[in-house]
């Protein structure tokens, strides 16, 4: 099984990118991945055998064997696949195929023919009018190994051995390079699903794009992404413009196919699912922390006991009133949230109702997990960066003294909420019907160019069997 790197990149967008606007994501793939992808399609759908089977099958057009009549193929075995990517152009494969054909013989009785086949094709990756990733073939060539018969050697003359290879050299290539198309064309339905619109929950929707043909070179196939994201009214949702960028992606050494996110992409994400980040805290969602009441807003800020009737139950209203922000730095990730907090009075005797609004920017350390093709969040307080007062019904005072309560409130009610709403994770682009599976997480440099990320042994971190990077 290929090994898969995910490698989130600080910037709004790559800078690297040919285009105005650069992709939200990248993905290198090497040719573990690709040749998990032909060699399931080859192996699972039997296509060779259908292939076979359809070819020898007595056709007006077909070009028999001459000598063999009621021609077919009684033993098909594995085939022995080898890849290699083609700079500027897309795949050399060279496949075995070692084949049983069996008929009535020109001298009478059954007749087995064991063949041994040498398949080279090359196939074009290009990106076709539907802006999907697509490969063609160009070439189809069959080279006959060898050709052995069960008839004794003074009962194949040698003329006649030679006019058997001559047919098959003939033959040969109308049983065997149909069956490239047809692998092709299943590798091709796994690349249109990288381009495929993936549901959001009931948040909206994501599809990767191609941002510019596909790139090949020889370790890796490179496709840049465009990162289109919707809201479920429709309304589509630009990425962040103003973040730094990478000026160079970072090196690929080792055999594994790379994903390379963009920070950007991930603010963006975030704001589709910002709605759901909205949270009605009442007293009871708080345990362990003083009473949501007005007797402790008065206890807190005495000019405000003046004003507020004592033991009146409330109810802040969290709500977000920007994007969220994610940042990427060396020692930590960070999801910056653009808040409103509403205290309200929520007891039905009271007119009182809106009390204030804070303006509350709020730093949330985010950790990192890939759990079933998808990115997983796990965001925690690192600290409140700006508490303001917005607006207010019962006077100006200093909001300083909230601090401490709202930081605990917000750990321990607004902050799992969150969590709980980012539960579905950030869908990855699929890898060719290969899964997600010994993924590491790390981070990389954004300015002066892009380190090796692992060559600090502490920024190593091991998950469950899978691979993934972040940028700093």
């Amino acid at each position: 099984m290929p090994r898969i790197w995910c490698t989130l990149l600080l910037g709004g967008w790559l800078a690297v990118s040919q285009s105005t606007s650069g992709p939200g994501a990248v993905l290198r793939m090497d040719i573990g991945t690709i040749d998990h992808a032909v060699s399931t399609a080859l192996n699972e759908s039997n296509v060779l055998q259908k292939m076979v089977e359809e070819a020898t099958k007595k056709k007006s057009n077909m070009k028999p064997i001459k000598g063999i009549s009621r021609m077919r193929v009684v033993d098909l075995r594995p085939p022995v696949i080898s890849l290699t990517l083609s700079p500027g152009v897309g795949l050399f494969m060279a496949v075995l195929v070692r084949m049983t054909i069996a008929g009535k013989s020109f001298i009478g009785g059954n007749m087995e023919i064991k063949v041994a086949a040498n398949l080279t094709a090359s196939a074009r990756l290009a990106q076709d009018t539907q802006g999907c990733p697509r490969f063609s073939t160009e070439s189809c060539h069959i080279a006959l190994l060898s050709a052995k018969t069960n008839l004794p050697s003074n009962m194949l003359p040698k003329v006649m051995s030679k006019l058997l290879d001559s047919t098959l050299q003939k033959v040969l290539p109308s049983l065997l390079c149909p069956a490239v198309d047809a692998v092709l064309s299943l590798v091709n339905s796994k690349l249109t699903a990288v381009t495929s619109v993936i549901p959001l929950g009931t948040a909206g929707t994501l599809r990767y794009a191609l941002l510019n043909p596909p790139v090949t070179n020889e370790t890796f196939i490179q496709l840049d992404l465009k990162t289109i994201l919707h809201k479920n009214e429709g309304e589509e949702v630009d990425l962040p413009a103003d973040q730094p960028s990478l000026p160079s992606l970072p090196p690929k050494r080792e055999a594994a196919t790379q994903l390379i996110l963009s920070a950007g992409f991930l603010s963006a994400e975030l704001s589709v699912m910002q709605a759901s980040f909205s949270l009605n805290i009442s007293n009871n969602m708080i345990l362990g922390l003083p009473p949501l009441v007005t007797t402790t807003l008065g206890t807190l800020i005495p000019e405000l006991s003046m004003v507020l009737p004592p033991s009146q139950p409330l109810v802040i209203e969290m709500r977000e009133a920007n994007p969220p922000l994610v940042t990427i730095t060396p020692d930590k990730s960070i999801v910056h949230l653009f808040s409103t907090a509403e205290f309200r009075v929520s007891s039905p005797d009271s007119d009182l109702g809106s009390l204030f609004v804070l303006d509350v920017h709020s730093d949330l350390r985010a950790q990192f997990a890939v759990v079933e093709e998808r990115l997983q969040l796990s965001l925690a307080l690192d600290s409140l960066s700006q508490v303001a007062l917005a607006s207010s019904s019962i006077g100006t005072f200093d909001e300083l003294p909230l601090n401490g309560v709202l930081a605990d409130i917000i750990h321990v009610a607004y902050v799992p909420s969150i969590n709980r709403a980012l539960r579905g994770g950030v869908p990855l682009p699929p890898l060719l019907g290969t899964p997600y599976r010994r993924v590491e997480v790390g981070r990389l440099q954004v300015g002066t160019g892009a380190r090796d990320p692992w060559s600090s042994p502490a920024r190593r971190v091991a998950l469950n069997p899978t691979h993934v990077l972040f940028p700093f």
